[in-house]
């Protein structure tokens, strides 16, 4: 029988390690290379301690198995996963992927990778997700949202990890918070368009948290003025231009006229438009009609969109760079930051 080559044998080999359900090591690539595992160990974590043949080797069984090594392994040099989780209501709503956006590019350049997960507004989704991402031991995590079930929070408190919460504002943060008032939102726009000389307000908001609390404050402003008959038409799940459309019928079905709109983000505006219209109604002498977020499209549409800008890119990049001052145990300037917003007048109201 001929003799099988060296590149012969190590695929054999490779085949045989990675049958079945069995995980290619670090001891089985030790096995193949013909080292230790410490010298495994070492060409991954101190190379230029390796000699080159044998790192060549160790390399060329590392790239041809798959292997990845087990960053929390005790033998590496760092118990540090190189890992943060991301948290957000949606993966696709633009006005969390900017924010994700301009957080992850100082994190990877920092030599981190970003895994993101997507939990809706459901607080027993993010929870699950939690229990998951923390099974994998992140480095660190960022939150959307400053409301937790209380298991959550016992399990990322328990997890000692830097943690920076984002979209909102509280004195008293898990860790790090960088956002914005939720209550000053409400509480504001309801004064600057009373202040306008607009006394018939009107709500279609999706049932979310954030959302909620901007509503409440929102109500309670008006409330403080007198108006204590605000219509309000709350939809269920994720925003969306149907739901927007459909969160309006019910409000002009019931005879609403004269009235000025808030939503709870600019998507269901955008739909809250597009039903005004179909039915003949003017904007904003029949209906005025304000969003939340401005998002790209807010500006472009027709009326163009009043809302409430949020500037997202700021606290992505502040959350970052509070994150990483964590991860590299250093004080961080303000644990708690308020990026602010701004209330942006366009045609709609």
């Amino acid at each position: 029988m001929a003799e099988l080559s060296d590149e012969q044998l190590l695929t054999a080999e490779t085949k045989r390690t990675r049958q079945g359900s069995q995980q290619v090591t670090l001891e089985s690539v030790a096995k193949l290379a013909g080292v230790a595992p410490t010298t495994v160990s070492r060409a991954l974590n101190y190379p230029d301690k390796v000699a080159k043949k044998t790192l060549d080797r160790i390399n060329a069984i590392i790239e041809q198995t798959g292997y990845v090594p087990n960053m929390l392994a005790g033998g590496l040099a760092s118990n540090k996963s190189k890992l943060v989780a991301v948290i957000v209501p949606s993966l696709v709503n633009i006005v969390y992927a900017e924010t994700v956006q301009h957080f992850a590019k100082p994190m990877k350049e920092a030599g981190y990778q970003v895994l993101q997960g997507e939990v809706g507004y459901s607080l027993e989704e993010e929870e699950q997700l939690v229990t998951a991402i923390l099974s994998r031991r992140p480095d660190g995590i960022f939150l959307t949202g400053i409301q937790h079930s209380n298991n959550c929070r016992r399990q990322l408190l328990a997890a000692n990890i830097p943690i920076v919460e984002t979209w909102d504002v509280t004195p008293t943060p898990l860790d790090i918070v960088v956002g914005f008032s939720q209550q000053s939102v409400g509480k504001r726009t309801a004064n600057y368009f009373y202040d306008k000389g607009y006394r018939k307000f009107a709500i279609v908001s999706a049932e979310d948290q954030r959302a909620l609390i901007r509503n409440e404050s929102f109500l309670k402003a008006l409330a403080d003025k007198g108006i204590t008959d605000v219509p309000t038409s709350i939809v269920p799940g994720i925003s969306n231009l149907q739901l927007g459309r459909q969160g309006a019928a019910r409000l002009l079905d019931a005879g609403l006229h004269d009235h000025l709109i808030f939503c709870s983000s600019d998507t269901l505006a955008h739909g809250v438009l597009t039903e005004v219209q179909a039915r003949g109604l003017s904007i904003p002498d029949d209906i005025a009609i304000v969003g939340f977020g401005d998002q790209n499209f807010a500006a472009y549409t027709y009326p163009a969109l009043s809302t409430v800008r949020i500037d997202r890119a700021t606290m992505g990049r502040e959350s970052a760079s509070a994150l990483l001052a964590r991860l590299s145990d250093k004080p961080v300037a303000k644990p708690v930051l308020d990026v602010g917003f701004e209330i942006i007048e366009r045609d709609t109201a």
